[in-house]
């Protein structure tokens, strides 16, 4: 008994995903049984919006105390409609509106690294405001955008396979990816480093602002990507696209067992976070909750889960 406890405490990620099946049976008891195979489709189709940000995010937040971006929201809606419009509704300019899509992510991900840098203004307040002003670019860019995406980049993200959507196993791959180069790649260990003690990592010879350029630059551009595929999965651009991605995206790095104190990654959690919280939303919309009770109910857990981290840390 002892020795699972012990497993459980080095696996934290591990409770992400028994909520998410516990939230699943619940929603399935409740109906009866009814649509139990489709409400895990359309939750493996919505989780991975979440995982692509999520990763970002926790790339950003493992970088230590302070760290995070808020501008992934707008982000998303300005590069999904930069995607869009570059697109034109032709399957052959697809590799062209991606391409700006990533590249109006990394505009935003330097300008966020560049307020912080040369400001010296902590990053919760320099993603703000850069949010303000690429909402503000977005308004005007966007506004009124009624350009639907290509059908073949459409189908594309909608694709599935025995009920498995295409952008599931490509996310997962990609979050596999991620995890290579957190824990294998001298840039993911100095992440870790840095966020561990950044004094200690610079004595080490870690160098510190690249590697935070680095990162900041990563969320951005998984922002824009994300901003693209939600263009194509929604059929078409919104300004308001990305706006639940900013409690998401902190939310699946929290649960997951990501530490926000910094220093301590948990990637596989992501993808539990992530089907956890939208299996919750799928449970509360059955029940008839309202928006607003459900935004309550979310923060509630993620409340709960720091609590719970900061309870762990202080026994250790």
């Amino acid at each position: 008994m002892s020795a699972a406890l012990a497993r459980l405490r080095r696996w934290p990620w591990i409770w992400s995903f028994v909520g998410a099946a516990l939230v699943w049976l619940g929603a399935i008891e409740f109906t009866g049984g009814y649509g139990a195979g489709g409400m895990l489709t359309a939750a493996l189709s919505l989780a991975v919006f979440t995982v692509i940000v999520g990763v970002g995010q926790m790339f950003v937040i493992t970088l230590g105390p302070g760290n995070i971006d808020l501008s992934l929201p707008a982000n998303i809606g300005l590069a999904s409609a930069v995607a869009m419009k570059t697109m034109g509704g032709e399957d052959s300019l697809v590799a062209l509106g991606l391409a700006a899509a990533l590249g109006c992510g990394l505009a935003v991900g330097v300008v966020n690294y560049a307020l912080i840098r040369a400001l010296r203004i902590p990053p919760i307040i320099a993603t703000l405001s850069a949010s303000f002003v690429i909402q503000s670019v977005d308004i005007s860019y966007g506004r009124g955008l009624q350009i639907k995406p290509p059908p073949g980049f459409a189908d594309f993200t909608n694709i599935q396979f025995a009920g498995v959507p295409l952008l599931a196993i490509l996310v997962l791959a990609f979050a596999i990816a991620a995890g290579v180069v957190l824990h294998r790649t001298v840039y993911g260990r100095s992440v870790l480093a840095i966020g561990q003690n950044i004094r200690a990592a610079r004595f080490a010879g870690v160098m510190v602002e690249p590697i935070r350029f680095a990162t900041y630059a990563l969320c951005g551009v998984l922002g824009g990507l994300d901003g693209a595929l939600l263009a194509g999965y929604f059929r078409g651009a919104n300004v308001d696209i990305g706006n639940e991605y900013l409690l998401a995206s902190i939310a699946v790095v929290v649960i997951g067992g990501t530490s926000v104190a910094g220093g301590k990654a948990n990637l596989p959690g992501v993808w539990g976070a992530a089907l956890f919280l939208v299996l919750l939303q799928t449970m509360l919309n059955t029940f008839g909750v309202s928006a607003g009770l459900r935004l309550v109910l979310t923060g509630a857990v993620i409340i709960g889960v720091i609590v719970a981290a900061g309870g762990e840390a202080r026994g250790r």
